[in-house]
């Protein structure tokens, strides 16, 4: 069947399924594989739970009408939030970067919505399967859409920017991450750089960090002409702005341009690192026309979730929760902040970083001496790459996070200021309950 009559399908049903612990009645059911599961044999289940149509990719599991064979399923997702897209005349927001994309993501979600109806990606549905999925969720109510884009190897933004098309884009930063996959902090600027190319290609508009060298030397070599700025002091920054307070919550001062007048906004966010995605927040509410009021409404009024720079107060400590993900960039940032914070007493809980490849062990041991230079209380480290180095420093060291979780039992933390820093993978929220 041909997408446009595929298409013709999804304005009647326009609800996507792909699980069918989770079918909504008339939707199309998109029979995915993956790697230990094949969808397709779920067709006939999806259709007695209640969906519209299965589009399968298998011809032994079509037994009537309701059964849409394709040639590769994934594709036609793919290629239905293409047609789909390029029926929207509304401005899509790209973005990506190694660090802060979903905090981002929501504070530029909060400030548009102060004046749009927009829509932003739920959750982690930020890659091929995601964002097609994100791209298929807009309605004709909606009036901007923020598209967060992830990727663990290079063409792969470059991929999903076909799919969402974005109008608009901003990089965040560029830093250690999936070094396995990108091959390299080369290989990741290339890969995150995929957008300022389709943006480059589509004569769309680029927010850049005026203040950061890698941003600026990457739209720079691809002659970018179409570009904002934003940041602390670069001459060229629409919006400028510094912190003016961060005990522990940020409050910052910003201006547009060259401007004398000023304004003044306290957020919910933790870190100083959470600056430059809070200025790009402003930047684009600014660019949109929103006022300074609105922009102030939207920031102020985002709280921080999903373990992503989240203060927790529990009966005896204060929990910094930044466990969502980590890479070497964010665990250099999120210590520093701890460093500068104000608190009598501070402990660190660093877990393992994954997909590091052959730069495991030295990204591990970097880490570990840039946190031993932070003065605190006590410094734990959980993980298996954190704990091959426990005979050559001063320091707790556990291989797993249960050990952990016993370890915090037996000798428990009081009275301080906690970080916990680690990757998914660590599950470092089962340390919560023992806190």
């Amino acid at each position: 069947m041909a997408i446009e009559e595929i298409y013709q399908l999804y304005l009647q049903h326009p609800v996507i399924s792909t699980d069918t612990r989770k079918i909504a009645p008339g939707s199309l059911f998109f029979a995915l594989k993956g790697d230990k599961f094949d969808a397709n044999t779920f067709a006939t289940q999806a259709l007695e739970a209640g969906a519209a149509y299965a589009i399968i990719d298998d011809a032994v599991y079509r037994l009537s009408d309701q059964y849409i064979l394709v040639d590769d399923v994934l594709g036609t997702l793919q290629d239905l939030a293409r047609y789909h897209r390029k029926q929207l005349q509304i401005p899509v927001i790209g973005l990506t970067g190694t660090n802060g994309k979903t905090t981002t993501k929501e504070l530029i979600n909060a400030v548009l919505s102060q004046q749009f109806n927009t829509l932003s990606t739920q959750g982690n549905l930020n890659n091929h399967i995601g964002v097609p999925l994100t791209i298929l969720s807009i309605n004709n109510t909606h009036q901007m859409a923020v598209i967060e884009m992830g990727a663990n190897h290079q063409k792969e933004i470059g991929l999903l920017c076909t799919i969402a098309q974005p109008t608009h884009g901003l990089i965040t930063n560029v830093g250690k991450a999936h070094l396995e996959g990108f091959g390299g902090v080369e290989g990741v600027k290339k890969g995150k750089g995929e957008l300022y190319d389709y943006l480059k290609a589509t004569n769309g508009a680029a927010f850049v960090n005026g203040n950061s060298s890698d941003l600026m030397r990457m739209q720079q070599d691809r002659n970018m002409e179409n570009v904002i700025f934003y940041g602390k002091d670069y001459v060229l920054n629409t919006i400028k702005g510094d912190l003016t307070g961060n005990a522990p919550f940020l409050s910052l001062r910003w201006s547009i341009g060259n401007s004398e007048e000023q304004y003044e906004v306290s957020t919910q966010l933790t870190g100083e690192y959470n600056l430059d995605n809070v200025l790009a927040a402003i930047c684009m509410g600014h660019y949109f026309k929103l006022s300074a009021q609105q922009i102030n409404a939207g920031i102020s009024g985002y709280q921080p979730k999903n373990n992503r720079s989240q203060i927790v107060k529990t009966a005896t400590n204060t929990l910094i929760c930044d466990y969502y993900n980590a890479n070497p960039s964010s665990m250099v940032v999120a210590i520093d902040n701890l460093d500068k914070m104000q608190a009598e007493h501070k402990v660190m809980i660093l877990g393992d970083m994954f997909e590091m490849g052959p730069e495991a062990a030295a990204e591990h041991e970097a880490v570990l001496k840039i946190a031993l230079n932070v003065p605190a209380d006590e410094h734990i480290f959980v993980g298996r790459e954190f704990y091959l180095q426990q005979g050559n420093y001063p320091a707790t060291f556990y291989a797993t996070a249960e050990e952990a979780m016993a370890g915090l039992q037996s000798k428990p933390v009081t009275n301080a200021t906690v970080l916990i820093k680690g990757s998914r993978g660590m599950a470092l929220e089962r340390l919560v309950a023992f806190l």
